[in-house]
């Protein structure tokens, strides 16, 4: 008894509050992407927002504007408006030591960049479909912008399913003769040749670098697909290289492997490469698809954390469902012994070596890594239409993008009255 009084008594002056806009996020909610959109856009409002973890699914508590309520309405996000009491009830449910809940405050939204080549249509990376149908703005860059040092300007990066070891995505064996894959390369080289680099991949391997260091200056990082597992290659073959002369000219170093800097790398280590230019493939970090079997059985499960002690992986995890059916990419999978100590794992494959998504900190920052093309196009190819997110409001492997989107703008403290 004294103990829910003294948590009353902490929380007493919000008796006397505004209301607050609960945004629930269980089973509950009619449009799971879109509420993340109307918080996202509360926090650019200058609103207080605070994310419940573990409640409900994640649930959203919003300062009260009749704004906010109309656009809930207006998108089709469903919500309740609450008085202060009702508000302080839930917060004193989430402090209790018996709950894995926490509360964190969303204080600014983050400023956000998807780097993506001028070639690129929005249907060709899940982030940019869904931070358009959450409404959530950013800004598109590329390599030019990130060579100027405009990094700093961002507080979240994407990276667009991209190749940084300038094998173009290994698509030769397949593509080499498609209209599609010759301009791309056109593209790449007059980038790389106007930027002063001989050769795409030496350019990209720069590229490479100076987004590490914008993680090691503090920068969320936040990769799909083929921008995983390429990205740590390049910085393991900062001084290698790697590419078969069908893509840069000349020949590739035969000592490559032995030559590898795995201390350079963010997330993978001692990893094998795929030498053979005509192999969909750039080393054995991804699993491949017999390994995976058939779509029916292919579900990963989010790993459960401690919301109070372990915020941050808590929050990268929120979901109304723990078990997600799976979906492939280029890299589909990371193999679990190529994954460095230390590195947080936040979903796998039961019983197998499959790992989904993982998160890590270098330096000042962090990065997560997520594998897959389109949580909701199992196999997603070259030329697929877009996929309609109207029809998959509710998905859960998208929300673990949009958590990403929101982990910037949170900072854990003590509820304050």
């Amino acid at each position: 008894m004294l103990k829910k009084f003294l948590i009353i008594l902490f929380f007493l002056p919000s008796l006397f509050g505004q209301s607050k806009i609960l945004i629930e996020m269980d089973l509950s909610q009619t449009d799971h992407l879109k509420a993340y959109g109307i918080t996202y856009n509360a926090l650019l409002k200058g609103l207080k927002a605070d994310w419940l973890l573990n409640y409900k699914g994640g649930s959203f508590l919003i300062d009260y504007t009749q704004q906010i309520v109309n656009e809930c309405r207006v998108y089709g996000v469903s919500f309740q408006i609450l008085d202060a009491i009702q508000s302080t009830e839930i917060y004193s449910v989430i402090q209790e030591k018996a709950n894995n809940m926490n509360v964190v405050r969303l204080e600014k939204a983050p400023k956000i960049a998807v780097y993506v080549p001028p070639s690129f249509q929005p249907w060709d990376d899940a982030v940019t479909m869904v931070l358009e149908y959450a409404g959530v703005p950013y800004t598109k860059i590329w390599n030019d912008e990130i060579l100027k040092g405009d990094l700093t300007k961002y507080d979240w990066v994407h990276l667009h399913h991209e190749d940084f070891t300038g094998q173009y995505g290994k698509f030769y064996a397949s593509f080499s003769n498609a209209q599609w894959y010759n301009d791309n390369q056109i593209l790449y080289e007059n980038d790389a040749k106007k930027n002063g680099f001989k050769k795409v991949s030496e350019m990209m391997n720069t590229v490479a670098e100076d987004i590490k260091k914008y993680v090691g200056n503090g920068g969320f990082l936040f990769a799909m697909c083929s921008a995983t597992d390429s990205y740590d290659i390049a910085l393991a073959a900062h001084n290698v290289d790697i590419a078969s002369n069908i893509y840069d000219g000349d020949a590739a170093d035969t000592n490559a492997q032995s030559k590898l800097d795995f201390d350079n790398t963010l997330a993978f280590t001692d990893f094998k490469l795929e030498m053979n230019p005509y192999i969909y493939e750039y080393s054995n970090i991804d699993i491949q698809p017999l390994e995976i079997g058939s779509e029916e059985n292919d579900y990963f499960t989010l790993f459960e954390f401690s919301a109070k002690y372990d915020p941050v992986p808590t929050m990268l995890t929120q979901d109304h469902v723990n078990v997600i059916h799976g979906f492939m990419g280029q890299t589909t999978m990371f193999r679990k012994e190529t994954i460095k100590p230390g590195i947080i794992i936040l979903a796998q494959r039961d019983g197998t070596n499959q790992v989904k998504y993982i998160h890590g900190n270098f330096g000042r920052g962090t990065f997560t890594f997520y594998a897959g093309h389109d949580p909701e196009d199992y196999r997603h190819a070259v030329g697929d239409p877009p996929t309609d997110l109207s029809l998959y409001k509710n998905s859960p492997g998208y929300r673990l993008i949009l958590n990403n989107v929101l982990f910037p703008a949170a900072k854990k403290k003590e509820q304050k009255t």
